[in-house]
C-alpha cells in the first residue's frame, strides 16, 4: 500500500510540474511580438486576412503581431520556416490549402507534414473561387472561353499563384473535364497573378473570391463563373460552375487558417485559438471580411485538425483526376 501511495504521489508531482510548466508558458505569454508568417505576396487572400485578424490578436495580446512574407515555392518556403521555428507561440504560420498540397505533390521533397509538425490554431474563413477575365479578351462566358481554348490548343493562358496553388489545380481540372489544352502561368501569389489578367496580358484566372466585386464594378474585371454552390449574392448574374457544365467545383475553395509549429504549447494554442474566435465573431471582422467575398469559419484546434484531413484527402482525389505532377 505504502508503494503505491508513493507511486501514486510521483506520478501527481510529474503532472503537477507539466502542468505547471504550461502554465507558466501562458502567463509570460506572449513575451515578445509574434511574427504570422505568410507564404505569398502582400495584398493577397491570405495576407489580407491575416493583417485584419493580426490586429485583434495584438490589441488582446498586447503585443504587436507582424506579418511577414515569405513567397515562393508555393508557400513551401514559408510552411518549412515556421515547422522548425521555436515552438513557443511566438512564430506561426498564416496558411492556406498549399500546405497539403505540396505534401502530396512532392512527398519526398517537402521538408515537413502537415499533421506531425504543425498544430491547428483555427481555421479563418474560405475564399469561393471566381473565373475573371479582363474585359479586354471580349469573352462573356465560360462557354466562350473553353471555345477558343479549343480553337488555339496552348494559346489560352491562365494565372496561378504559384505551382500546385490552388489556381492551378483548378486550371488543370478545368482542362481535364473540358478536354482543353491551356497553359499555367505561375506567379509568386495571387496579387501578382490578378494584376496581369487584369492588364491583359494573361487571359484568365481562378481566383478567391475576395474583393474581386470591386474590380468588377470598376468594369477592371469580368466574373466568368463562380465556384460557389448557388449563385453568390455579390454577382446574382453571374453563372455558377456547376450551371455552367462543371459540378463539385466549390470543393476548390481554398482556406486560409493558423497553425503553430508541433510541440507549442496546448494552453498557448487554445489561447490563439480563443482569440481568433474572438476576432472571427466580431461583427466588424465579419463585416469586412464579408464585403471582401471570404466566409467567415472560427473553429477549434479539434476541429480544425478534423477539416484539414478531410481536405487532404479531397485534394489528393483532385490532383489525381486532373493529372497534376510536381515540378
Amino acid at each position: 500500500m505504502r508503494k503505491l501511495l508513493l507511486v501514486i504521489g510521483a506520478v501527481s508531482v510529474i503532472v503537477s510540474t507539466a502542468t505547471w510548466g504550461q502554465n507558466a508558458a501562458v502567463t509570460g505569454y506572449p513575451s515578445r511580438p509574434i511574427r504570422f508568417v505568410v507564404g505569398f505576396a502582400a495584398g493577397g487572400p491570405t495576407d489580407v486576412i491575416a493583417r485584419i485578424t493580426g490586429q485583434d490578436i495584438s490589441a488582446a495580446l498586447g503585443q504587436t503581431v507582424v506579418v511577414e512574407n515569405r513567397a515562393g515555392a508555393n508557400a513551401q518556403i514559408a510552411t518549412e520556416l515556421v515547422a522548425r521555428a521555436t515552438p513557443d507561440g511566438h512564430t506561426l504560420l498564416y496558411s492556406s490549402l498549399s500546405l497539403l498540397v505540396n505534401a502530396i505533390l512532392m512527398q519526398d521533397k517537402a521538408r515537413y507534414d502537415p499533421f506531425k509538425d504543425f498544430a491547428p490554431v483555427s481555421n479563418a474563413a474560405v475564399l469561393p473561387m471566381v473565373v475573371v477575365t479582363s474585359p479586354a479578351t471580349k469573352l462573356n462566358t465560360l462557354q466562350e472561353l473553353l471555345a477558343a481554348a479549343k480553337a488555339k490548343p496552348g494559346a489560352l493562358t491562365y494565372g496561378a499563384p504559384g505551382h500546385g496553388g490552388s489556381g492551378h489545380l483548378a486550371g488543370a481540372l478545368l482542362e481535364n473535364l473540358s478536354g482543353t489544352k491551356m497553359t499555367t502561368v505561375p506567379f509568386r501569389g495571387n496579387g501578382p497573378a490578378l494584376t496581369e489578367v487584369i492588364s491583359g496580358q494573361v487571359t484568365f484566372m481562378f481566383y478567391p473570391i475576395i474583393g474581386i466585386a470591386e474590380f468588377a464594378a470598376s468594369k477592371r474585371l469580368k466574373v466568368l463563373a463562380i465556384g460557389t454552390a448557388k449563385r453568390h449574392a455579390d454577382f446574382p448574374d453571374v453563372p455558377t460552375m456547376a450551371e455552367s457544365g462543371f459540378p463539385g467545383f466549390e470543393e476548390t475553395a481554398p482556406w486560409v487558417g493558423l497553425l503553430a509549429p508541433a510541440a507549442t504549447p496546448g494552453p498557448i494554442v487554445d489561447r490563439l485559438s480563443v482569440e481568433m474566435r474572438k476576432s472571427l465573431a466580431k461583427p466588424e471582422t465579419v463585416a469586412r471580411l464579408k464585403s471582401l467575398g471570404a466566409i467567415t469559419v472560427g473553429d477549434t484546434p479539434g476541429e480544425y485538425l478534423k477539416f484539414l484531413r478531410k481536405d487532404y484527402e479531397r485534394w489528393a482525389r483532385v490532383i489525381k483526376a486532373a493529372g497534376v505532377k510536381a515540378e
